[in-house]
């Protein structure tokens, strides 16, 4: 199979820092083409939109969408229309229906969307999940805490409605729980902390049972300073098992069994190349699923605005 001619939409810093290298250490893939307002790349053809990006560029075989999920639904639209295979950065939509309709619209078209959740793809996440399998879970804790100044300076839109506040983060703690646990789980209750002049949450307390009644927690907080912490205890009937540092060091019972360097956009891109050759899609909504619950059962709090540094 010839390389796939993929194009970025959205060179921010995401793009940037982590797609690019991606796709640039990925033999399957030749970037030719980056659509951004702001922003171009070198070597490579560059728009503004992608609607000019599609008109100029008919020889595109996919997309990688890397905008904020506001504006994502259409533009995925317009590139399945054309043809084009879709990868949606997370969240992969503002709205569970966004991406329901565009799973159809791949479908019609016989073209692959893929709907990543990079977290997933941290390297102690599948042996976790492996191990877990013939356990009996007791409890789950998860405590996704950083600071919003360093990993979000200047980003307006995370603070509007569909940018998720806090669960921007927090969904990747979501999407590694809803793939590792044995068994569906469900929310109970929540409490949002909205600041006075925002429109999304800056913390998150959760509360989730499963079918077998097991207790499930997280706590997400974008105030946290110094150290971040970013990780998962689940306590079951043969220990502790632990993830920490955003899935990529794996403990039982204290004891580190896995320790590995991050890998998480090479496997998002390694995925979605097996994809395309097989002419399939992944759509997982669950994790955006679990956060659209929170903001129907939970309880608003008011605190501090959160003024901008």
């Amino acid at each position: 199979m010839s390389k796939i001619r993929i194009g970025i939409v959205g060179f921010g810093k995401i793009a940037r820092d982590q797609h690019l290298p991606a796709l640039r250490a990925n033999d399957d893939y030749e970037l030719v083409a980056v659509a951004s307002r702001n922003a171009s790349l070198e070597n490579v053809a560059n728009f503004k939109t992608l609607d000019e990006m599609l008109e100029s560029m008919p020889e595109l075989d996919a997309v990688s969408l890397c905008t904020p999920p506001q504006v994502r639904h259409g533009q995925a639209r317009s590139a399945l229309a054309q043809g084009k295979h879709v990868m949606l950065e997370k969240p992969p939509g503002a709205t569970l229906s966004e991406v329901d309709d565009l799973a159809a619209q791949a479908e019609r078209a016989g073209r692959t969307l893929f709907a990543t959740w990079h977290s997933r793809h941290a390297p102690a996440v599948e042996p976790a999940r492996r191990w877990l399998a013939d356990k009996a879970v007791r409890a789950v804790n998860v405590q996704w805490k950083e600071d919003v100044r360093t990993w979000h300076p200047g980003q307006e839109w995370i603070w509007q409605p569909g940018g998720l506040g806090v669960f921007d983060p927090g969904i990747n703690a979501l999407s590694i729980i809803t793939a590792i646990l044995p068994q569906p789980f469900f929310l109970t209750e929540a409490e949002l902390s909205f600041p006075q002049n925002r429109a999304a949450p800056i913390a998150a307390n959760l509360s989730f049972i499963d079918a077998s009644q097991t207790p499930i927690r997280a706590e997400f907080d974008w105030r946290q300073t110094g150290p971040q912490t970013w990780d998962i205890h689940i306590d079951t009937d043969e220990g502790r098992l632990t993830l920490s540092k955003g899935g990529s060091v794996m403990a039982i019972d204290g004891h580190v069994e896995l320790t590995q360097d991050e890998a998480e956009y090479p496997g998002l891109y390694a995925h979605f190349a097996t994809l395309i050759k097989a002419q399939s899609s992944d759509v997982d909504v669950r994790p955006l699923q679990h956060v659209a619950d929170a903001f129907m059962l939970g309880r608003r709090l008011d605190v501090e605005p959160f003024i901008e540094e």
